[in-house]
């Protein structure tokens, strides 16, 4: 960081070269396009790939607002497909079944950290001639029957937010083997305009340009890919450190009948955990997911929620139509997931606290 700001070039250049460079090398892609937030590599992704008005994409309703937001933002429709009740993936068969006249995408989520089930999704969108656009905000890290989560779909959208397995502060990141889509969405990240900052301004720049689309400022600074680039040196260590806790979580929890992990997926992956999901037994308990939260507040335990399922909300409540499927699985994870404190820094004695105070907070309210 401090060569980069000695270097007086602090917007997108040699640094943002550098570490799109190395992105793409560590989850085997061709190309890796930075940008100001994994919610603009969505947007980016879905608008270069053609996705606009008239169209239907499909998703999960277990995500950030993000994923389905910026499928409205090009025009299009989000149709939401029931997720797997054991890891709250999308369901490939519930895809399937959900693919109609308009459909042109399907935008799986690799939840929490696992990868959903791409071979069968892939086949699915193979099929019926459909795009593949991976949010993989949550699976750096991740990988599936032995290869990182990046590759192999026509885009994959990476999130470099605060909370996210490597950060620069805010970011992200569009990852693809299409050479011309990657053109076009460094096209879009800057204006729309045919030279970026660094062709224009650096020693055999030039300074003229031509707006040639109608483009956006998502463009990434050095001084933040310069933190990625250290960042991503210690991926590994990173995504080590939170397996290790996830396994501590995993023995601290055994004996709780109220609550249980996620299952893992059944195939072949690797667990980047993002997320420490819990799911309450709320039969087994006489109050609210939203209680147990509270309760855990006031033991000064940090807890998040992820998610509350899309459909739920009142913007995609009045957008869906009537015959829409009531996806019961994706409904009542909503109402009985928590996630729990996780990241690389925590000791066992950290998770042996979490744990105390659930057993605390959860036996004021057994049922």
């Amino acid at each position: 960081m401090s060569a980069c700001l000695r270097s007086g070039w602090l917007t997108s250049g040699p640094r943002v070269r550098e570490f799109e460079e190395r992105f793409a090398g560590l989850v085997g892609v061709e190309h890796a396009v930075a940008v100001s937030s994994g919610t603009a590599a969505l947007h980016l992704a879905l608008l270069a790939s053609g996705i606009g008005p008239g169209d239907e994409v499909i998703t999960t309703p277990i995500t950030w607002a993000a994923t389905a937001n910026m499928i409205v933002a090009v025009g299009a429709e989000p149709v939401f497909a029931e997720v797997d009740a054991a890891t709250l993936m999308l369901d490939p068969d519930a895809v399937a079944a959900a693919v109609g006249p308009r459909t042109r995408a399907i935008l799986p989520v690799h939840y929490a950290g696992q990868p959903v089930d791409l071979d069968a999704i892939r086949a699915v969108a193979a099929r019926h001639g459909l795009l593949v656009i991976e949010d993989a905000a949550h699976a750096l890290g991740t990988t599936y029957r032995g290869r990182p989560i990046g590759g192999g779909s026509t885009a994959a959208a990476f999130s470099f937010h605060p909370m996210k397995a490597i950060t620069t502060g805010e970011g992200g990141m569009i990852t693809t083997d299409d050479g011309a889509l990657a053109d076009r969405m460094r096209l879009l990240r800057f204006h729309g305009i045919t030279r970026d900052a660094w062709n224009r301004y650096a020693r055999h720049g030039h300074p003229g340009y031509e707006v040639t689309a109608l483009g956006f400022k998502y463009n990434l600074t050095d001084m933040q890919a310069a933190l990625g680039v250290v960042q991503l040196e210690r991926l590994e260590s990173f995504v080590d450190a939170r397996t290790r806790v996830a396994g501590w979580y995993r023995d601290a929890l055994a004996g709780f009948s109220t609550l249980a992990m996620l299952d893992p997926v059944p195939y072949p992956s690797r667990h980047a955990w993002h997320l420490l999901v819990v799911r309450l037994r709320l039969e087994r308990l006489g109050d609210t997911r939203d209680a147990i939260m509270h309760g855990l507040l006031e033991c000064n335990v940090g807890v998040g929620l992820h998610f509350t399922a899309l459909h739920e909300h009142a913007f995609y409540r009045a957008r869906r139509a009537p015959s829409a499927p009531s996806l019961p699985n994706a409904t009542r994870a909503s109402a009985e997931i928590l996630s729990l404190p996780l990241f690389p820094e925590m000791t066992r004695t950290d998770v042996d606290d979490v744990a105390a105070a659930l057993q605390q907070t959860v036996g004021r309210h057994a049922a």
